[in-house]
């Protein structure tokens, strides 16, 4: 190792507004096996695929329709 390094030239992470945090969350079954179904179709992870749909509703406002009975 060195004993100094030259960050001068170094540029912010461009990754940083892309970062991600572990939550714990409680998703029924059916919809899981929706989501790891899609996945296989499109060979993308299940996690990620639910990750982007929840992006995609978050950027357009979308928002949910409960009716309770």
């Amino acid at each position: 190792m060195r004993r100094e390094y030259d960050f001068s030239k170094s540029k912010p992470n461009p990754y940083v507004k892309k970062l991600r945090k572990q939550i714990s969350i409680r998703i029924d079954i059916d919809t899981i096996a929706f989501f790891k179904k899609r996945a296989e179709e499109t060979g993308i992870a299940y996690q990620n695929l639910i990750n982007l749909y929840l992006s995609d509703c978050a950027v357009h406002t979308k928002k949910i329709n409960i009716a309770w009975e």
